[in-house]
């Protein structure tokens, strides 16, 4: 019985495909132990457990930011963290370790180091975070979800996406998700959403411009967050809801995308085939940016800067765009050659390597 110990969390972007791979493995391997290292203060402390993964404590150790008192801490706080992994890679014989980055991730690269324990590394997005950088070096296998992700020796593998992104088959879908919308399934719909908690920004830009998109024979699925104040209108052909737990049919209704271009939101839509129009949030390291680099490159989407983008810019750039219909059709094509939806399967097979050369 092999033992793999998934190593991530903080945020949805490195829990998420961290569970597309533990679920995987186990459906492979139902007598496998399947074990998930993460914190008691990040995303993974609730998802993990409610999912039926057994969830091994790790201290959250943040890497300083400049010298200071927390600075002076951290070599002695990492040491304690690496020795907490070491003990579960014991107790629970680990075979594999497996990071997504997060907090987590670095003392478990450390420690499996230390134990001799091969590991691999998954990077999500195209600018690498801090632990995955550091675990890099000694990794068995390094996964990159986009090409261009500057990690030495790294292959670019996708991302490990939710079940209901990988089987979707949305033209089945689109007479469903149109009658779930209250749209009409044979209008073309373009389909705006900024993440779970919604953005300003796209939200004030399309309360600017909604009448300008129905205008152009064009539909509105207009996801805008649960803390949104925005108004809606209540006309026909336009949608507003605040949140959609079936994103699977809001996908299948859209023609075009409006969004953010966090990791995962690029890889769904790129693996769906769908071309987009991304906004790149601008707080941050610039990720969000690179992350819609491949599929700007392809011809699958274009990119908009966050600073300007207001009705007016949809006016003058979105509202053409959904006219062109040569245009359209060109980044739909350009979008089905960018993604895919073997990431989970693509990680697993790094994941076998590792186990195959440490045997």
């Amino acid at each position: 019985m092999t033992s793999y110990l998934l190593a991530g969390g903080g945020t949805a972007g490195h829990v998420n495909p961290l569970l597309a791979v533990a679920d995987a493995l186990r459906e492979r391997e139902p007598d496998a132990d399947v074990l998930v290292l993460g914190t008691k203060e990040g995303l993974e402390a609730r998802l993990v457990p409610q999912r039926g993964y057994e969830l091994l404590i790790v201290d959250k150790v943040p890497f300083p930011r400049r010298p200071n008192a927390q600075a002076l801490r951290f070599p002695s706080r990492l040491g304690r963290a690496v020795g907490q992994v070491r003990r579960h890679i014991r107790e629970h014989a680990v075979d594999v370790v497996v990071g997504f980055g997060g907090y987590a991730s670095a003392p478990a690269y450390i420690a499996a180091r230390r134990e001799n324990v091969p590991y691999v590394v998954h990077e999500a997005n195209a600018k690498p975070g801090l632990a995955n950088r550091l675990g890099a070096g000694g990794a068995a296998g390094i996964g990159v979800a986009f090409a261009g992700t500057p990690l030495k020796n790294s292959e670019v593998v996708g991302m490990p996406l939710r079940r209901e992104i990988v089987a979707l088959d949305r033209a089945a879908l689109r007479a469903e998700a149109a009658e779930a919308f209250g749209l009409d399934a044979g209008r073309p719909v373009l389909l705006v959403f900024g993440g779970s908690l919604g953005a300003q920004r796209l939200n004030e830009a399309i309360a600017g411009s909604w009448g300008d998109v129905l205008a152009a024979g064009w539909q509105l699925l207009h996801i805008t967050g649960e803390r949104s104040e925005l108004e809606d209108p209540e006309v026909p052909g336009y949608a507003m809801r605040r949140y959609v737990d079936r994103m699977d049919l809001a996908f299948s209704l859209a023609d075009l995308i409006v969004s953010r271009a966090g990791s995962a939101t690029v890889s769904e839509i790129s693996a769906l085939g769908i071309p987009a129009v991304y906004v790149p949030y601008a707080v941050g390291n610039g990720e969000q940016r690179l992350n819609a680099a491949s599929a700007i490159a392809a011809g699958a989407a274009i990119l908009l800067e966050d600073g300007t983008f207001d009705g007016d810019v949809v006016r003058r750039e979105i509202v053409p765009l959904m006219g062109d219909r040569t245009r359209i059709d060109a980044m739909t094509a350009a979008a089905e050659q960018v993604g895919t939806r073997t990431g989970t399967e693509n990680v697993i097979a790094m994941i076998d390597r590792a186990l195959g050369a440490g045997r």
